[in-house]
């Protein structure tokens, strides 16, 4: 069983945070984009006859900018060329785009039966200084949209760490955010990441963003307003009720194979990583000529298998298992990383329960320090 992540690059207006392969719709050939996406489906399905598709994930961008007429075809492509039975389908939406019922009820009908709608903030100052052309209201308005319309499993996203953000209006947007009793929720810590809008006015000295104490003390501040309502951390960044982990974002984390469909997206077939053209002429041009528009093959070496067995299976609060990564490397953990491991447990990051290696409470705030720890010089 495998995912299938599908990419909508366009955008109606670029975030001043965000690094994801995107472009202003505005004069973009968007239905030739559809088109060849759904040829895309055919060509690698072909390929790949006998992979069943257990979650289907579209992301972007933002895949609501498509006019409802353009969901419906893409839809009919996915069912018509993608072998899902019938699992998770999660859309990712803005706010802006579900003013009305109408893309709303398009996803409905074809079996869209997720949603996860980009919010990062409730306060509209802020909101406006990040680049996002919706407000508050318009979040209320398109949460009462899709319940309207039958949606139960909705997930919106928050940021912390957010340019003049302070530890009081964090925890203002996460009572609101939880005031509307969603079943998932996800809050991530602004990464400054390199050709976006904020990397250059860091390096220019123009973003004032919170200390790394504020930082911590707004993270600590969500795992335990999250926890106080019942929602239980499953993954560094993510929350839900019980039954509604992404079950998408899990195929990630537990380092299983995924199909990557459209302009710059990446797939994950046993060992084979693959990445598609990024620019949208590049990605069209050999799907015209009835060719896959991948830019790269890449056949992970054992070592590097193994890294991403940790570094991903520690993201999640169940961890990474000792038996099945005997299993799927015929070797011992203990072997390759007896003395890493050892180190993290007498720091204080890691814990062993049973089977299982998982992250304390103090590693959830050092993830990515102690995830570096887990690199292999060569085995």
């Amino acid at each position: 069983m495998a995912g299938a992540y599908i990419h909508i690059p366009f955008c109606e207006h670029i975030c001043y945070y965000c690094d994801f392969n995107k472009v202003f719709i505005e004069g973009q050939p968007v239905d030739d984009y559809v088109d060849m996406l759904i040829r895309e489906f055919q060509l690698v399905m072909a390929e790949h006859p006998d992979e069943p598709i257990e979650t289907i994930y579209v992301g972007g961008g933002t895949p609501t900018t498509l006019s409802p007429a353009q969901l419906q075809r893409l839809l009919d492509g996915i069912h018509q060329y993608l072998p899902f039975k019938g699992g998770e389908f999660t859309f990712e939406a803005n706010p802006n785009d579900l003013q009305d019922t109408a893309k709303l009820q398009v996803l409905k009908d074809n079996g869209v039966n997720r949603l996860s709608i980009g919010v990062q903030s409730f306060n509209d100052q802020i909101l406006k200084k990040i680049g996002r052309i919706h407000r508050s209201a318009d979040v209320y308005r398109a949460i009462d949209n899709a319940r309207q319309v039958g949606f139960e499993n909705i997930s919106i996203d928050l940021i912390f760490r957010l340019p003049d953000q302070s530890e009081e209006d964090f925890m203002d947007s996460l009572t609101k955010a939880l005031a509307l009793d969603l079943p998932h929720y996800s809050t991530y810590s602004l990464i400054l990441e390199r050709k976006t809008i904020f990397y250059n006015l860091m390096r220019q000295g123009k973003l004032r963003l919170p200390s790394q104490d504020v930082e911590a003390h707004m993270y600590q501040a969500a795992i335990d307003s999250f926890q106080k309502a019942g929602l239980e951390q499953y993954e560094i960044s993510n929350f839900a009720k019980p039954g509604y982990q992404s079950a998408h974002n899990l195929t990630y984390w537990r380092n299983e194979k995924y199909f990557g469909f459209g302009a710059g997206a990446f797939g994950y077939l046993g060992k084979d990583r693959y990445h598609n053209f990024g620019p949208i002429q590049q990605y069209l041009e050999p799907l015209h000529d009835n060719k896959v528009p991948v830019i790269e093959r890449h056949v992970l070496p054992l070592t590097e298998q193994m890294e991403e067995e940790l570094f991903l299976g520690l993201r999640t609060m169940q961890g990474v298992s000792i038996q099945r990564f005997q299993e799927k490397f015929k070797m011992q953990l203990q072997a390759v990383y007896g003395d890493t491991v050892a180190t993290q447990i007498a720091k204080g990051y890691l814990k062993q329960e049973g089977d299982w290696l998982r992250l304390t409470e103090s590693g959830k705030f050092l993830g990515n320090e102690v995830f570096q720890e887990f690199l292999l010089d060569e085995y």
